[in-house]
């Protein structure tokens, strides 16, 4: 089981890298639109989308868990979405397009704003566990709510870095623009399902959390 884990784990961090790698190079080269291909890559990101949300339900860890002992299956539930990842980057079809882009003092500022992204995304993972969020170390049922750090200002400091990441770009290209707008879709619908999960674990915790802070992505607008 501990290879298992831990092989899991780094396939997670491969398919992080491979997507940045991606998303910084790959989809930065000039090239003619495609329409055919931006349907064909939103659907095949739809699906590792659909994976990370459904798979996340309490219903389907509990079918997940009829195949795969519970020990295993959050590493189970990081290799799926880690491969699916992968293949998401390896199939991406070429869209082109160019959307904007920035010069001058707005480039500055967006650079700035993927700066602030990975800034906030390095935050937020230290204050919760990166080995649980591998796959790597089991989540404790007495684990505690996290409310420190980011997560005083909002509740998905990950997501709101995430965000800032990927709609920052100087150069906005049509295959950057897909993937972006993919993701914001995804956490705008995952969002209010995970925090009901959030609600079954903690109870009145976590009302108690939702109304101290208010916001989930962004200080004082949402």
């Amino acid at each position: 089981m501990t290879t298992f884990v831990w092989a899991g784990g780094a396939l997670f961090v491969g398919a992080l890298a491979l997507c940045g790698y991606s998303f910084a190079f790959v989809w930065s080269r000039p090239a003619a639109f495609d329409a055919t291909a931006a349907v064909a890559d939103t659907l095949l990101f739809s699906v590792f989308a659909l994976h990370h949300s459904l798979f996340a339900r309490d219903w389907a860890k509990r079918w997940l868990s009829r195949v795969v002992p519970e020990p295993m299956l959050r590493s189970a539930y990081v290799w799926i979405a880690s491969a699916l990842l992968i293949a998401v980057c390896l199939a991406w079809q070429p869209i082109g397009g160019e959307v904007v882009h920035h010069t001058g003092i707005s480039a500055v500022l967006h650079v700035a704003a993927q700066l602030a992204g990975i800034l906030i995304i390095v935050l937020a993972v230290r204050t919760i566990d990166p080995l649980e969020l591998a796959g790597i170390r089991r989540h404790s049922g007495s684990d505690s709510l996290q409310v420190a750090g980011l997560y005083r200002w909002v509740r998905h400091p990950l997501y709101s870095g995430w965000l800032l990441l990927t709609w920052g770009p100087v150069h906005m290209t049509g295959d950057r623009l897909i993937f972006a707008g993919i993701s914001l879709l995804y956490l705008l619908v995952a969002m209010p399902f995970e925090e009901r999960s959030l609600r079954t674990s903690f109870g009145d915790a976590y009302d108690d959390y939702k109304r101290r802070v208010r916001y989930r992505l962004i200080p004082y607008l949402y």
